[in-house]
């Protein structure tokens, strides 16, 4: 007789995944993370539940836009770390940080990413996996970038700046 209601079966699903999820495990809190910038970006800005800094403008647009508190919260940390001094949201003019949320079609992106590689800005990709079509141009951005990029499910951050080329997955 079955104590839980579930046959074995049904039990062991979960494990189907355990894989995926041990990949990530060894980035669990930037172990594994061998750049200082990016263990530094994970410590201070991932890792981070509360605003720092004075400034609050990309989470309060970020909030407008109906984008997950704790995402905001790490976009405006992100941008107050990395002293970002201009942003701008679903827009390809020339700042510091180009954040593109869901309002920015999939086929737009490769264009958002050509404009941040010429400003030098950092490229921000909200929900880079809600569509197979939007992972699928967030992959081909990943493998021709010439610097480093970070996945973290959320959204995935190209930089366009002095680091090497390299591929963070947390």
């Amino acid at each position: 007789m079955k104590r839980s209601g579930r046959t074995l079966k049904q039990r062991l699903y979960g494990l189907k995944h355990l894989g995926r999820h041990l990949r990530r495990a060894r980035y669990f809190r930037g172990h594994g993370v061998h750049s200082p910038y990016i263990y530094n970006i994970v410590r201070q800005v991932f890792m981070r539940r509360t605003l720092i800094g004075d400034k609050h403008d990309i989470y309060d647009a970020l909030m407008e836009r109906e984008i997950p508190r704790r995402r905001a919260i790490e976009l405006q940390n992100l941008a107050t770390h990395c002293n970002y001094p201009t942003f701008a949201i679903d827009r390809t003019e020339p700042t510091a940080l180009v954040i593109a949320t869901l309002a920015t079609p999939a086929e737009e992106l490769a264009r958002y990413a050509e404009r941040a590689r010429e400003a030098g800005a950092t490229l921000a990709i909200t929900s880079p996996y809600h569509t197979a079509e939007r992972w699928g141009v967030c992959r081909e951005l990943i493998d021709n970038h010439p610097s480093t990029t970070v996945d973290n499910r959320a959204y995935l951050l190209i930089f366009n700046n002095h680091l090497p080329k390299q591929r963070f997955t947390l």
